[in-house]
């Protein structure tokens, strides 16, 4: 799998958010851009996972988050592996990170992803051929 993007979950998350209609409107963007370029934007199993929880802990009803969750289905799904565990582990300790941004990372280089698309690390940092872009600041290129 080779895939231009990666995205972490809160840019999904965002995207079915109508408490914060800024950040909403950008991420859905991003989002109907991944379905318009379908193979280019890449999500993990984990991804999924944290968006199911997520959105069972804001009261969307079971059926539109199965739904939500089969839909995003079709993109490219970087799978939990033992080996990716033993990727996002090395991740930890080389930048720093807590487990789960280190599994972000890890799934985004798994795929080939040249950009990961997230809230959650330093915009415009480098992670060794990753470049971080968070398009919820001013200076994120977009």
């Amino acid at each position: 799998m080779h895939a231009v993007r990666f995205l972490d979950t809160n840019i999904l998350l965002y995207a079915y958010d109508l408490d914060a209609p800024l950040k909403r409107a950008v991420a859905l963007g991003i989002v109907e851009e991944g379905w318009c370029s379908l193979g280019e934007t890449a999500i993990s199993v984990q991804v999924l996972q944290e968006l199911h929880v997520n959105m069972e802990r804001k009261g969307i009803a079971k059926e539109e988050i199965h739904a939500v969750v089969q839909d995003f289905s079709m993109w490219p799904i970087v799978e939990n592996t033992l080996p990716l565990l033993h990727a996002g582990m090395a991740e930890k300790s080389r930048w720093h990170l807590s487990l789960w941004d280190a599994m972000i990372l890890a799934a985004a280089r798994a795929c080939g992803a040249k950009e990961l698309i997230s809230e959650d690390f330093s915009n415009g940092q480098d992670y060794d051929g990753i470049l971080i872009i968070n398009p919820f600041e001013k200076s994120a290129p977009r």
